[in-house]
């Protein structure tokens, strides 16, 4: 449904004890059946270097996202492309938070030369499936202007999007592209089809 819908990736969960877990002997047959160019994402989350290597090799996964606390080091040694979360406070907690205390939470360039790309996510844990505030979008904008040229790495914006924001937050940030769950679910763990198509549509048509 989500690649009809138009998605170019799909993200399969490798963390255990949240809704929407599954297992490689689950998730290795979805991803036979994707087009080609339909990217399988595994999200892991401060998972042991050969448990994720190990996952990708049983799957054919193409990506991986680190959702923990993973260090620069951890990111290094895959053969597929890395993409690193790092978790910004939602808009609603910006208000008097001085502008260096925003940058300081804007870790990216650490992992400048390891990664392909960013995840900007709330720092709201989503391993309960509930949804989530957004980001300060134009404050993400500014960052990324900002960030000295090596530094500037695709951006994929995530945290708190729904079919109804994400059009603002693609024409504010600029981002890549954008990574949804609990904005396009009917409760955690189980989506929503007529909200998947609203999303992507939204997203694609900005």
């Amino acid at each position: 449904m989500a690649v009809d819908a138009g998605a170019d990736a799909l993200g399969f969960i490798f963390v255990e004890n949240t809704p929407r877990f599954l297992t490689p002997e689950q998730a290795a047959p979805i991803i036979r059946r994707l087009p080609p160019f339909v990217t399988p994402v595994g999200v892991f989350w401060d998972h042991p270097a050969g448990h994720v290597k190990a996952v990708i090799e049983a799957c054919g996964l193409r990506a991986v996202q680190f959702h923990g606390d993973e260090k620069p080091e951890d990111c290094q040694g895959y053969s597929v492309p890395v993409i690193k979360t790092i978790k910004l406070p939602p808009a609603s907690t910006i208000d008097g938070l001085p502008e260096y205390r925003v940058a300081a939470r804007f870790g990216a360039f650490l992992y400048r030369k390891v990664v392909a790309a960013y995840l900007l996510d709330s720092q709201a844990r989503w391993s309960e499936g509930e949804g989530r505030e957004p980001l300060e979008w134009r404050g993400i904008r500014l960052m990324a202007q900002v960030q000295p040229r090596d530094a500037q790495l695709p951006i994929v914006l995530s945290g708190g999007l729904t079919p109804d924001n994400v059009a603002t937050a693609v024409d504010i940030v600029r981002p890549f592209a954008v990574d949804v769950n609990s904005g396009v679910e009917a409760r955690p763990g189980k989506k929503d089809p007529q909200q998947v198509r609203r999303f992507i549509e939204a997203a694609k048509r900005t």
